[in-house]
């Protein structure tokens, strides 16, 4: 598996009317190694998230200025279709207020004052979460995987592949651009409960290669190197 490929950093938006408490959490965020851009009202962050589509995560304000709270932001995005997570931040704490933000179609919620450290490890938590568990149909670029019919196809070109490698796809799939270390696959595709000293997961990401990036084709299974797998839209 030749082809190594740089991890790109994580890019999220978030929507805050608050500048000092935008530019604390930005700083901090991109300290982190994040890329982070910013919007202090819904209106502006509902033209960014629907032409930017670098963006991984939104970290949304519940109280912001204007006619739309963060609440009606984040529900008018899911409306819409955006699937990428998005984390709630409130100074409202209560049972109902978090109810309320995670029915609106928040994926967290996190009340204000909070540790950097706990946002950092809800952002992780989140980016850990595979897709829309609910689709499918999933598509990265050209490869689409039907999950009720099994199929694979790339390009229209059709991708015949065994169980375990099917297993393998979805679960590159539902996690594009993302780093997936050895581990990750033992534990959730094997179902393993330790982790053996073996090589089957080079051996059956090997063959998977060979059977989504055909000689011609850019690649989209790529070696992180020392770290893992990474699937990415290659046309």
């Amino acid at each position: 598996m030749p082809t190594d490929v740089a991890v790109q950093p994580a890019h999220i938006h978030l929507v805050e009317d608050d500048t000092d408490m935008a530019r604390e959490i930005a700083t901090s965020l991109e300290a982190r190694g994040y890329v982070v851009s910013v919007s202090a009202t819904a209106d502006d962050a509902l033209g960014v998230l629907r032409d930017d589509r670098t963006i991984n995560l939104v970290i949304a304000d519940r109280m912001l200025p204007g006619g739309m709270d963060g609440l009606d932001m984040v529900q008018q995005l899911r409306d819409e279709g955006l699937p990428i997570p998005i984390l709630v931040l409130s100074a409202l704490g209560s049972v109902d207020d978090r109810v309320r933000g995670l029915n609106a179609g928040g994926d967290d919620y996190l009340t204000k004052p909070f540790a950097v450290e706990e946002l950092v490890a809800r952002i992780e938590a989140l980016r850990r979460r595979p897709a829309d568990t609910r689709a499918t149909m999933l598509r990265v670029g050209s490869l689409e995987m039907d999950l009720l019919n099994r199929t694979v196809r790339r390009n229209g070109r059709e991708v015949p592949l065994l169980p375990r490698e099917f297993k393998l796809l979805e679960y590159l799939m539902r996690r594009p651009d993302q780093v997936i270390t050895p581990a990750m696959l033992l534990t959730d595709v094997w179902n393993y409960r330790f982790i053996p000293q073996t090589n089957v997961v080079d051996v059956h990401m090997g063959k998977l290669r060979h059977k989504v990036d055909e000689v011609g084709e850019l690649p989209m299974i790529h070696r992180v190197r020392g770290t893992g797998f990474m699937l990415r839209a290659a046309d």
